[in-house]
């Protein structure tokens, strides 16, 4: 890597985004998009040993029931998720000194906790979704080499055919959450099912303000899609490529949601944040 403009530090020897050092983190790390929420689930901590920021990445480690756990804002879309998971494995597996790959390399597990939209008339706001399987309408995998393997290309090939996905965008993409992560929850109420990560807010999903959505229907084709007993149960914004890249480069990723609207009934919950600290204090209890 001998280019200086692909593995970016600064002064301090931080990576550039993130401005973090290696020994800055921890191997367990949730992500969240707010930075307030950071410090939500910092106020949790009964030691916190670090605490940076720069620009939408907000980061503090600290211990929580004696396990050392890295807590991350991300920003919303997936280019941010491209950055952040990009450079949180450099941190563990670059020697930042010489720009090369490690020999033994490190797994980090990630767990984000996020809110989102629910497509169905059965996922009530207030309820919890644990994203299954993620499907992408970004694209960002695409730019990657290597990753037909993570693919459940049965699943996005069905729902291409199914909604008559047009040729002027991105081929969906889906990806499975790490099985172990799904199991150590397996014990909570959460909603299981297929999360749609689209790369917008509005008319990606769905949302019609001035501008004509693609489809006008694509909701309600959504809320119906079934594929082998499986369900589409929400929309986000990161999902997809916190799974793409993870599987990518050896790392465990999970998305659990907070539904604090119903895309289907209208239902919105205005006073959420109650909601999140229950959700969040499950996931550092269970990590």
């Amino acid at each position: 890597m001998d280019k200086k403009t692909e593995l970016i530090l600064n002064k301090d020897g931080s990576i550039f985004h993130l401005n973090l050092l290696p020994q800055d983190i921890s191997n367990k790390i949730i992500i969240v998009g707010d930075p307030g929420r950071v410090e939500m689930i910092g106020s949790m901590f009964e030691e916190i040993r670090v605490r940076k920021e720069n620009r939408e990445f907000k980061t503090i480690t600290g211990s929580f029931d004696n396990q050392e756990i890295t807590v991350i804002s991300s920003g919303i879309g997936t280019d941010n998720i491209d950055i952040l998971v990009n450079e949180l494995d450099a941190l563990v597996n670059i020697d930042l000194e010489t720009g090369l790959p490690k020999e033994d390399l490190t797994s980090l597990t990630f767990v984000r906790i996020g809110t989102s939209g629910g497509l169905r008339a059965d996922i009530p706001a207030g309820s919890a979704v644990l994203t299954e399987t993620a499907i992408g309408f970004d694209g960002l995998l695409h730019f990657y080499e290597g990753y037909d393997w993570l693919l459940d290309t049965s699943l996005s090939d069905y729902l291409t055919m199914y909604i008559e996905w047009p040729d002027t965008l991105s081929y969906p993409y889906a990806i499975n959450a790490n099985r172990d992560l799904v199991d150590l929850f397996k014990n909570e109420n959460f909603i299981k099912g297929i999360t749609i990560s689209a790369p917008g807010f509005y008319a990606p999903q769905g949302r019609k303000l001035r501008l004509e959505t693609f489809d006008h229907e694509i909701n309600d084709k959504l809320a119906e899609f079934e594929f082998r007993g499986r369900k589409l149960c929400n929309y986000e914004m990161e999902s997809s490529a916190i799974y793409g890249l993870s599987g990518l480069l050896g790392h465990k990723a999970l998305t659990i949601c907070l539904i604090i609207g119903n895309r289907f009934t209208g239902e919105f919950v205005n006073d959420y944040k109650p909601l999140m600290k229950d959700l969040a204090l499950k996931v550092l209890k269970t990590i």
